[in-house]
């Protein structure tokens, strides 16, 4: 029995990487030369995933550009894009395959293949297994597929064992995307959040994937057995990065979290707007609100600060969260 739960588990983590790998790009610029793998873009268009929700928590779906109003420091800007769409994105999946996770080792991939029919052809993707380091599940010669068989094979390993190097195996995910040309950018990281073997701290992985403009999705699937476990790392991620943090202690949230995900990503706005004066260095500040007469009290999530770099400082640093 536990061995069939496992195998579900891993389907509908496949199932929701491949919904959810659907999300509005972000351009700012970048270059952490502190970090092994630097980041470079050029700051010329703020974008703005938006997530709206009325009072109820759901989503409000049919605004217009009319309906929002973008604010950097304190002064309104002037949307320049406005969009609500899906498009192909390029997703990473980060999958703990340490000791600590050997409890709820995902060890069979068995028909994943209807679980992942429906995604977008055009979606690249890729897998990360690790424990002590992290490793490619791809061939060497495939940085990238949209073939479920492809995936299957990446994620499966025959057992968990090893310490964890969550933080490097993060950035050697970002490495991968960085080389990507698609904008659209997400990591769905699968673990229960302890480190115990990486070169590089949490807080250097997380200003990486700020730098990156990479958006973070966590699923903790955690044990109150394992001292190790650390939800809190996971939680950070996801927030700091736009993304959500679940922790599904059945199979059926585990599908309910796959849905939410997906939910998510299909539901945001994407508005931008021309940064002022985009050479000066430093912190800013974002606010984005909507109004929308009649649909009540509305909840908006989306980034809430980025920071624009010197030429000799390290690199900018972005943060997100809640607004409304």
């Amino acid at each position: 029995m536990l061995k069939w739960k496992a195998r579900y588990f891993c389907l509908l983590l496949v199932a929701c990487l491949r919904i959810s790998s659907r999300l509005p790009s972000t351009a700012f610029a970048a270059q952490d030369s502190s970090s092994e793998f630097p980041i470079r873009k050029v700051v010329s268009l703020v974008v703005l995933p938006v997530t709206v929700r009325d009072r109820n928590g759901q989503f409000v779906t049919g605004l217009d550009q009319a309906n929002f109003l973008a604010y950097e420091d304190g002064k309104l800007q002037e949307l320049t894009l406005f969009r609500h769409e899906d498009i192909p994105v390029a997703a990473g999946l980060l999958v703990d395959h340490s000791g600590s996770m050997a409890p709820k080792q995902l060890e069979v991939i068995a028909g994943a293949q209807a679980f992942v029919q429906a995604s977008n052809p055009q979606d690249r993707e890729f897998v990360i297994n690790f424990s002590s380091v992290p490793s490619f599940g791809l061939p060497p010669n495939m940085e990238f597929t949209s073939r479920v068989d492809d995936l299957v094979t990446a994620l499966s390993t025959p057992y968990a064992s090893g310490k964890t190097a969550l933080y490097d195996a993060v950035a050697v995910a970002l490495k991968r995307l960085q080389d990507d040309p698609l904008d659209k950018r997400v990591l769905l990281l699968i673990s229960d959040g302890g480190d115990n073997a990486s070169n590089r701290t949490f807080a250097q992985a997380l200003r990486e994937a700020q730098a990156a403009n990479v958006v973070i999705y966590a699923i903790g699937l955690l044990d109150e057995h394992n001292a190790d476990q650390n939800p809190d790392i996971l939680k950070k991620f996801a927030r700091d990065t736009g993304g959500q943090a679940y922790f599904p202690n059945s199979l059926a949230d585990l599908l309910r979290v796959c849905q939410d995900v997906a939910a998510d990503i299909r539901h945001q706005y994407t508005i931008g707007y021309n940064p002022p004066d985009a050479s000066r260095a430093g912190y800013r500040k974002i606010r984005v609100s909507v109004t929308a007469p009649g649909r009540g009290r509305l909840t908006v999530r989306t980034r809430t600060s980025y920071f624009v770099a010197s030429n000799t400082s390290s690199g900018p640093v972005t943060q997100n969260g809640q607004g409304q």
